[in-house]
């Protein structure tokens, strides 16, 4: 089987799992403006306290250095736009989390994919591991970083989770998109803590018109990564939304687009779209570990959790 024919079996093979879109990147070093913005970045410590984002600079910014004779990195998409919603008036989660972890469920069918092509030398990486994803999913042709720092499928919107397979073999390589944002900057306009940004500068300055992010203001930070207290200025911004924040999605014009994933294992569970208000305020530890089984909240913990629910109920 040549290459053309074993990339469009690649894709093939990827839709019938379930993968929205799927693209081929050559693999390669990542372009230096991006090193070097990703750099500053992390300088300006706009990543708060992630410092996981700090580790492994050389493999983040080569991936050739995960994996020894890589030449192909298979960018795929995973719909996760709800199918069924809490009820409005009760406490809401980003939509992301509101059925099993998707690190288990991208991972598990990019290695049945593996496996369908008879492939026994891979790696497969979602949200696992030093890998500059959205970088790799515009480099395979998906769709372009918008200005939610989110990658944005054309006419599909950005409701989905990313996953790569690293391969060892020369493909059919897919041409990047470039953005289609235009001046549309609906997103930085919903974002209510001013997480997101315009950049500032002059007409010629590099930052004019891009989107700066600081992790420190989103409220997903606050509500996931962050340990310690919400600052008061950023919790009364949370209104009814105890874990993560979709609002610059929600606010994004590509997102009429999107279309219920049918995913079965991203569908919430009975019990969490019964829960009331009253029920959040009285969960015990022992119904948290059974309601979020399996559940990417887990990665709150139970006493983020609670923190996140006093905070936007009490």
């Amino acid at each position: 089987m040549d290459k053309k024919e074993l990339s469009l079996r690649i894709k093939a093979e990827a839709q019938n799992l379930g993968f929205f879109a799927c693209g081929i990147a050559k693999a390669d070093a990542v372009d230096p403006e991006v090193v070097a913005s990703y750099r500053k970045w992390i300088a300006g410590g706009d990543h708060a306290t992630m410092a996981y984002l700090e580790n492994y600079p050389d493999k983040r910014f080569d991936p050739r250095l995960l994996m020894e004779g890589l030449k192909s990195i298979v960018s795929v998409a995973l719909n996760y736009a709800p199918a069924s919603h809490l009820p409005d008036g009760e406490p809401q989660f980003a939509a992301y989390a509101l059925g099993k972890d998707y690190h288990d469920v991208v991972k598990n069918k990019l290695r049945q994919l593996a496996e369908l092509l008879g492939l026994d030398n891979y790696r497969a990486f979602c949200d696992s591991a030093p890998v500059l994803e959205r970088y790799w999913a515009v480099k395979a042709g998906l769709g372009w970083t918008g200005r939610n720092h989110q990658l944005i499928i054309p006419r599909a919107g950005s409701m989905f989770f990313l996953g790569e397979l690293f391969l060892p073999v020369e493909l059919d390589y897919d041409e990047p998109m470039t953005s289609r944002c235009g001046k549309c900057h609906a997103c930085v306009d919903a974002c209510p803590t001013h997480a997101l940004r315009m950049g500032e500068g002059s007409e010629d300055d590099e930052e004019k018109g891009k989107t700066c992010f600081d992790a420190r203001l989103c409220l997903s930070y606050q509500t996931i990564e962050n340990r310690g207290e919400i600052p008061s200025e950023l919790s009364e911004k949370m209104g009814d939304t105890i874990y993560g924040c979709d609002r610059c999605q929600a606010a994004c014009p590509w997102n009429r687009f999107s279309q219920p994933n049918t995913t079965p294992e991203l569908q919430p569970s009975d019990e969490l779209l019964n829960m009331k208000r009253e029920d959040w305020l009285a969960l015990t530890e022992e119904d948290y570990r059974r309601l979020f089984k399996g559940s990417a909240v887990k990665r709150a913990k139970y006493s983020g959790l609670m923190r996140n629910i006093h905070e936007a109920l009490d």
